[in-house]
């Protein structure tokens, strides 16, 4: 991604997690597995390991070694996960996190890496947004209904919602939150 879409916050300024991560997070069992994809500073990560959950924080910055590598149930790994494969094919998780950031080729890879029972948590920006500012760039903001074809088949859809917000900012935004139903591991 290299519009400076990770500076412009959609759900305001310093470590308040996303209402949407919470909402649909929040119902984790303390001792999940969940990765946080594209992590920044870690404000979901910190949010999931406070509550017990075990968070593998990714991001292709390496300051996420400093910012977050001390912190108790939180393990990173720095990646640049838009060049090469995923690098966590062999791993599913019981939560996977993603906000603020957009890469179409990884939407597979992230649906897979749900695990049996587990949740798909993605918001970002949405076509409509460049009206408001950054991020402009179609490349990284979702068509109408992106989400809900990226998981079409493989998850069954809990909350979904394609809308203008005006808090923090005025933002065109997309958001999903999905289950992999029980006994339908990844394809």
């Amino acid at each position: 991604m290299t519009e400076d879409a990770g500076s412009t916050t959609l759900h305001g300024a310093g470590d308040r997690p996303s209402a949407w991560v919470c909402r649909w997070g929040g119902g984790l069992p303390p001792d999940a597995d969940v990765i946080d994809v594209a992590c920044g500073g870690g404000r979901h990560a910190r949010w999931f390991a406070a509550r017990g959950c075990r968070v593998l924080a990714v991001d292709r910055d390496s300051r996420i070694r400093s910012t977050l590598g001390g912190v108790p149930g939180i393990t990173c790994e720095v990646a640049d996960l838009e060049t090469g494969t995923w690098p966590f094919a062999s791993r599913t998780f019981d939560c996977v996190v993603v906000t603020n950031y957009l890469h179409r080729p990884l939407l597979p890879s992230l649906v897979g890496a749900v695990a049996d029972g587990g949740l798909f948590v993605y918001e970002t920006f949405a076509v409509g947004n460049e009206r408001f500012g950054k991020p402009s760039n179609p490349d990284f903001l979702l068509r109408p209904g992106e989400l809900l074809a990226a998981v079409a088949g493989q998850l069954r859809v809990l909350g979904y919602e394609d809308v203008m917000v005006d808090e923090p900012r005025p933002a065109m935004i997309q958001r999903i939150a999905a289950r992999r139903e029980p006994g339908r591991g990844p394809a």
